[in-house]
């Protein structure tokens, strides 16, 4: 007897959405969180560091712009790999994006707690944290069950109201008649130097996100690019500009644990250091409201296509969204958010993003070859710059400390049995 055919994802998603879900899949807590740990790694070079890094996730933005813009489904990553590298490598691509997405999302629920400790100092004790984390996920994850277009419409909402403080915050640092602080002297050395881009990845990291819920992107092959390179000037704009303010403002930045809410108790006292506090919440939780509506979407794709358990293609009847997908992540993020700190989520997520990064660049190599007439965006010196991306992944790889070496060998253990368990199998296409 053949099963009833899932019902069809809706494509409610335009191009403004889509630069709003790699904004909110980028600026979360990242830009709230890393301020200080710049300063320790490079001391007053940090902007620079910023610069850096920024040119980098320019190349790995591009190829993922290329890739994008030539699939209308869902499955972003996982499916670039799949068609471009192989059955192997998609599923290994989807483990390892799963578990980056995991990692950086329990972070930023982590951070959401700890700023809200500015005003609840017992936010931060174990059975209030707990409860917390569980109020924030399951809210938004019902959001999200509930239609994509709920949760398109809470993403943009968030993405204004978490800009709003961080660009009030920049424009009075950069008015501020005070006497600028001078940060003390860090000696950097190469590998300081690019530890600084390796914590930096997850600060701009994130994007790849926003390309999974294709199937529900209204026009992929205009909008992607679009999206992407847009949202870059405007994640690298407050970044950099952010991590200045910081920089000029507070004492001793690399003894801060909440470095902007100090930057701004600096500027305008306590009710601005409570104001960027509140921005810092608004923004984890739009963080996490992008990735519901971006992650779940890959699960999904991968059990439509036969490389993961069926459930987690199912289709909810009446608001036609991938709900055990959504259910199954939120579940996840919870756990990894009550069993580790903001810095180890970061730390993982930033290790297994490069194994991410460098398939994707391997994969537009072998799509040009495979599609050479594909209607799609076609990156300037594509083939220079996924060689570059390489390159990239493989000089960061050698900062990696043995807890990404252990976490990475077990993610790839893990993606190598579901191939096996399923080889044999024969692919299910994508429904229409």
């Amino acid at each position: 007897m053949t099963a009833p055919a899932q019902p069809p994802l809706v494509r409610a998603l335009g191009r403004w959405t889509m630069v709003g879900l790699v904004i909110n899949s980028v600026i979360g807590s990242g830009i709230f969180g890393l301020p200080d740990d710049l300063v320790r790694l490079v001391g007053h070079d940090a902007p620079l560091a910023y610069l850096l890094a920024t040119a980098g996730i320019a190349v790995f933005m591009g190829v993922f712009a290329e890739l994008g813009s030539q699939f209308r489904e869902a499955g972003g990553p996982y499916l670039f790999a799949r068609e471009g590298c192989g059955r192997f490598w998609g599923i290994q691509m989807g483990w390892f994006t799963w578990l980056v997405r995991l990692t950086a999302a329990a972070a930023n629920a982590n951070l959401f707690v700890l700023y809200l400790g500015e005003f609840w100092p017992a936010a931060t004790s174990p059975g209030p944290r707990l409860t917390l984390l569980a109020l924030l996920l399951g809210g938004l994850v019902l959001a999200n069950v509930r239609g994509v277009g709920h949760g398109a419409r809470l993403s943009n909402f968030l993405t204004t109201a978490k800009l709003v403080p961080i660009a009030l915050l920049i424009v009075a640092g950069l008015l501020w008649s005070g006497t600028p602080v001078t940060q003390p002297a860090v000696t950097a050395t190469p590998a300081s130097w690019l530890s600084a881009v390796l914590v930096l990845l997850f600060a701009f990291g994130g994007f790849e996100a926003a390309l999974m819920p294709l199937a529900e992107s209204k026009d992929p092959r205009r909008d992607i690019p679009f999206a992407l390179f847009t949202g870059l000037l405007v994640i690298s704009a407050c970044l950099w500009l952010t991590q200045i303010v910081a920089m000029r403002t507070v004492p001793s930045l690399g003894e801060s644990t909440r470095p902007l809410a100090d930057a701004a108790r600096v500027l305008v006292g306590p009710l601005g250091a409570g104001f960027i506090a509140l921005g810092a919440m608004i923004s984890t939780s739009g963080y996490l409201s992008a990735q519901l509506i971006g992650v779940p979407r890959q699960t999904y794709a991968m059990a439509e296509r036969g490389d993961f358990p069926a459930a987690f293609a199912g289709v909810h009847a009446r608001y036609r969204t991938p709900w055990i997908s959504i259910l199954i992540w939120g579940a996840l993020v919870l756990a990894l958010a009550a069993y580790g700190n903001f810095i180890w989520n970061a730390i993982i997520s930033a290790g297994a993003r490069l194994i991410t990064y460098g398939i994707a660049c391997v994969a537009l190599l072998r799509l040009r070859k495979l599609r050479p007439q594909a209607d799609a965006f076609r990156l300037p010196a594509g083939r220079w710059l996924a060689f570059a991306g390489l390159g990239l992944c493989a000089v960061l790889v050698g900062q990696m400390s043995v807890t990404h070496a252990v976490v990475i060998s077990l993610i790839a253990t893990i993606g190598t049995l579901n191939w096996l368990l399923v080889r044999r199998n024969r692919p299910a296409p994508p429904s229409a």
